[in-house]
């Protein structure tokens, strides 16, 4: 029996299982055949009742991440933060360490701005930074000490994570992959934080993905929690997201979502139409796998990230190919498998104008 990740606990409850599919983040070649291994990896969520965390059970995967193209929302999503924070006089000091996230994308930049220098090597930070990357790592316990150890006495920890009410109540199942250890309510935050010594005292939160927080946490015991954070946990106990029952709808929302993408896409394939898809994202992996995809239903997944054009996802002979690719080939409908980028690419692409489609638990929703 596993232990968990962030209490040691045995007191596991499995709320999602998705069987086994192919590894998130191995994106073979497309001259390379499918092979039946690809597809033997278990993927599925527990979740722990004595620190309320949501987390990957078991993870038998080998890390190959071609790195992404970082989304504009992303980058839009973190200048707004950085004002935020600095609005509400938590960027104190000189220097700054981040724990970055294996996606790419960094905040360094936007502190450096501020006059804001890297720390020194295991030297402790006045502000440290983690934006989605303390979710990659297995032990997750540790993860936080470390970052806790990170920072000056009186120094801040900013953490954005994907909120556990946002996965649930809008059925992303597919944020579970491979690679990502930690599932977060505020909730189970509050008892990480506290055995790290830490505590929060803010939060901000933000559309991206759906819903996203933003802490600030510090080792200052006097300082009490503002009502922001008071808020997000009333919000989460309403959701009923502190125990295993209410996080269990997610194994629902996985069946209803890859039956309903294949009946549609089964319908336009037999109306003659072309289909192809935007965005070689690790959510799609699993998806694609579930509802048993091959080039017949979708011809193509284009992806900006060069590191991935000329590959295929997953577990299927769907080829990934450049934007430019999919504009040549004039599709009847391309399914946006990451919502947040409808903006980016609406701009970048006129040419696909009234053809994109986002994807949805219940089937793709004309844009």
């Amino acid at each position: 029996m596993s232990a968990c990740r962030g209490c040691g606990s045995f007191e596991l409850r499995r709320v999602l299982d998705l069987g086994s599919v192919p590894a998130a983040d191995h994106f073979p070649l497309a001259s390379e055949a499918v092979d039946a291994a690809e597809s033997s990896h278990p993927l599925a969520m527990d979740f722990c009742v004595i620190c309320r965390l949501a987390q990957l059970a078991d993870d038998d995967t080998v890390t190959d991440e071609p790195r992404g193209v970082e989304p504009q929302a992303l980058k839009d999503q973190a200048a707004d933060a950085v004002q935020r924070v600095a609005a509400s006089d938590l960027l104190r000091g000189s220097t700054v360490t981040e724990f970055g996230s294996p996606h790419g994308g960094t905040w360094l930049p936007l502190l450096t701005e501020r006059g804001f220098v890297p720390a020194q090597s295991n030297s402790p930070a006045d502000v440290v930074l983690d934006c989605f990357g303390i979710m990659h790592e297995p032990d997750q316990r540790a993860a936080f000490r470390q970052r806790a150890h990170a920072m000056e006495p009186d120094g801040v920890l900013l953490l954005q994570y994907h909120s556990l009410a946002t996965i649930v109540s809008d059925g992303q199942w597919n944020a579970l992959r491979h690679g990502h250890f930690g599932y977060y309510s505020l909730t189970a935050l509050v008892r990480l934080l506290g055995d790290a010594g830490l505590r929060a005292i803010t939060a901000w939160e933000f559309d991206l993905y759906g819903g996203t927080v933003l802490i600030a946490a510090v080792r200052d015991t006097v300082r009490v929690a503002d009502s922001s954070i008071r808020s997000v946990l009333e919000r989460e106990q309403a959701a009923g997201i502190g125990d295993a029952d209410g996080v269990r709808s997610l194994q629902t929302a996985a069946d209803t979502h890859s039956n309903s993408l294949r009946d549609w896409l089964v319908e336009r394939a037999e109306a003659g139409e072309r289909v192809y898809a935007y965005g070689a994202a690790s959510r799609a992996v699993a998806l694609f796998s579930l509802a048993d995809l091959d080039r017949t239903l979708i011809a193509g997944v284009a992806d900006a990230s060069p590191s991935k054009q000329g590959r295929r996802m997953p577990g299927t002979d769907i080829p990934i190919i450049s934007p430019e690719a999919l504009v040549a080939t004039e599709p009847d409908n391309v399914v946006l498998t990451l919502p947040d980028l409808i903006g980016e690419v609406s701009r970048r692409y006129p040419e696909l104008d009234g053809r994109w489609l986002i994807d949805d638990p219940a089937g793709p929703v004309k844009h």
